[in-house]
């Protein structure tokens, strides 16, 4: 059974920073590419970052490039998100995902 566990989230002020990290499990963690998304209330899921198998590319949304980075340790079939420079907008429910598979997501808030 895949299981994706989602932590790290919290309130943080504007221009703090959250690391995200998620457990996965059930699967073998280096054999796919791996996403986080995000959705706020009464929106869809957006897409923030994507990294390969291996951990060699990673692509972002325009609106958090230079601010998050998306990092895997394979060894420890984790996923990571380091948030820097938050804004108000990038307050939402975070999710590590794998296809159309994801965990339970994860509070971020961000606010004065």
């Amino acid at each position: 059974e895949v299981q994706l566990v989602e932590s790290g989230g919290g309130l943080v002020q504007p221009g703090g920073s959250l690391r995200l990290s998620c457990a996965a499990s059930g699967f073998t963690f280096s054999d796919y590419r791996m996403r986080w998304v995000r959705q706020t209330p009464g929106k869809g899921l957006d897409w923030v970052a994507v990294i390969d198998s291996r951990g060699g590319t990673a692509t972002y949304v325009d609106s958090v490039k230079g601010r998050f980075t998306i990092t895997r340790d394979n060894s420890k079939n984790a996923l990571y998100l380091q948030m820097d420079s938050l804004r108000n907008e990038d307050t939402a429910v975070y999710y590590c995902e794998r296809g159309t598979e994801r965990g339970q997501g994860n509070q971020v808030t961000v606010s004065s």
